[in-house]
């Protein structure tokens, strides 16, 4: 039952940093086409400010689970391409 339990936390983990993601997508989208240079920043300021909840949220996904879980099943792909999206700011920028 412990183990249920866990799983469904898990889950529900996965799925808030998913839409954390995505919020973050979202924000370096706009943060691109946007004139106005303060706009601009705050925009990549809540995108780094997500990132930085993803990447906590990530690490309490992996604290969580089971060590023979993650022996058994192959890494999950990734849902962040930011590689792709972050082509049009400085290097800087890019590892936020």
């Amino acid at each position: 039952m412990q183990y249920k339990k866990n799983q469904m936390s898990v889950g529900l983990m996965i799925q808030r940093c998913h839409r954390w993601r995505q919020k973050r997508k979202q924000y370096l989208d706009q943060a691109r086409i946007t004139a106005d240079v303060i706009e601009r920043e705050r925009l990549l300021q809540l995108a780094e400010h997500y990132g930085r909840i993803v990447s906590d949220e990530q690490g309490k996904i992996d604290g969580v689970r089971d060590p023979r879980e993650k022996a058994s099943t192959p890494a999950p792909e990734s849902c962040e391409n930011d590689d792709d999206d972050d082509n049009g700011f400085p290097d800087f920028i890019k590892q936020l």
